[in-house]
């Protein structure tokens, strides 16, 4: 069985396309039209072994935020999509990850209830090319809010935006990997009490 999610969303801000395989290679083809957007979301199926295809157009001649949000949405719909019932999944998922001084832990329940708790550094610097860096947040709510899960993100410290930043979506991949990946113990099973995700 493929698990691979196909979302499309238009508005009068944004056209975004989101295909994701969540039993892929780490294969992108990504293009937003934000440098730095576009290599997060390469870090996001490279290091979660997804594959990913993102096209957004959108109205970046206002600036970044429709384009930002709408994607996040649109690729947490579609990675809901991919994950089907979630039978014979391992659910819970985490990852610990440095890149020079900053460091990222990242923890996951794909429990069908959207939760974000996010914290990073203050007072980073606020743009990193022309990405606003106050999105990250933004990002992980509208993808969290899309793919109902519960998503504890904490940057306990580092300097650098772009470290800080770029280990946060280095982490959550490998804990979306782990989180989503199939159980061989348990195939066929809803890994919940309640018997629904």
């Amino acid at each position: 069985m493929t698990r691979v999610g196909r979302v499309e969303r238009t508005t009068k801000e944004t056209s975004v396309l989101v295909e994701i395989d969540l039993d892929g290679r780490g294969d992108v083809d990504v293009s937003t039209g934000v440098g730095f957007y576009d290599h997060m979301l390469d870090q996001l199926g490279r290091h979660g072994l997804f594959d990913l295809k993102v096209k957004t157009d959108g109205d970046l001649h206002i600036d970044t935020h429709h384009t930002i949000e709408d994607t996040a949405l649109a690729l947490g719909a579609a990675f809901k999509q991919a994950l089907g019932d979630k039978s014979g999944i391992y659910r819970f998922g985490n990852c610990t990850v440095p890149l020079d001084e900053s460091l990222a832990q990242v923890t996951v329940d794909l429990s069908g209830r959207p939760y974000l708790v996010h914290t990073e550094p203050e007072n980073m610097a606020p743009m990193i090319g022309s990405y606003d860096t106050t999105m990250t947040r933004h990002i992980f709510e509208s993808f969290v809010a899309q793919a109902q899960i519960a998503l504890h993100i904490h940057v306990p410290y580092g300097r650098n935006a772009h470290h800080i930043v770029e280990c946060q979506f280095k982490a959550l991949a490998r804990a979306l990997r782990y989180a989503s990946e199939r159980d061989p113990r348990a195939a066929g099973i809803i890994p919940s009490t309640k018997g629904a995700l």
